[in-house]
């Protein structure tokens, strides 16, 4: 569906899980694990087949995060 690169690495670093290859000017370029076919397509991304902006996970997390702070629990880097 698109484009295939012939991948030559892959590397976790700085917290991103990035996958290596040489783009058609011989340079090593690199991007995202995530936006390639390496990783199955998770339940959510399957069944709401890019209907939803937002997965469940993130939706709680945010939920968390926002009554933390209404608490007063958290500090200005939370929100």
């Amino acid at each position: 569906m698109g484009i295939e690169y012939e991948m030559v690495g892959r590397h976790l670093g700085w917290g991103e899980d990035r996958v290596f290859y040489y783009g058609p000017d011989g340079r090593l370029k690199s991007f995202l694990a995530n936006v390639t076919d390496l990783f199955p397509i998770d339940s959510f991304t399957r069944i709401s087949a890019g209907r939803s902006a937002f997965r469940v996970d993130d939706l709680l997390e945010l939920r968390e995060r926002l009554d933390r702070q209404m608490r007063g629990e958290g500090g200005r880097q939370d929100v």
